[in-house]
């Protein structure tokens, strides 16, 4: 059975998941979004929240379970 778990883990990739990139923020498997704006981005993820602050923020791409944010991004923190 585990490897049927494993399996299915790695296919959908169900774990919360924060990828930085040069100018850009991917979160991956969040559960809701708390805030955008240009300067703003909060991510909730069970107990705990992602803030993305900076300038010129964007949401260049926002699917069921994956968002990528764009811009000038200054900070990062988990609460």
């Amino acid at each position: 059975m585990q490897v049927i778990k494993n399996i299915r883990s790695y296919l959908l990739e169900d774990e919360f998941q924060i990828r930085i990139l040069d100018g850009r923020v991917n979160v991956v498997n969040y559960d809701s979004i708390g805030q955008i704006d240009d300067h703003k981005v909060v991510l909730k993820h069970e107990s705990e929240s992602v803030v993305i602050t900076g300038n010129h923020l964007v949401v260049s791409r926002l699917m069921i379970d994956e968002i990528l944010v764009t811009g000038e991004i200054k900070n990062i923190e988990l609460r």
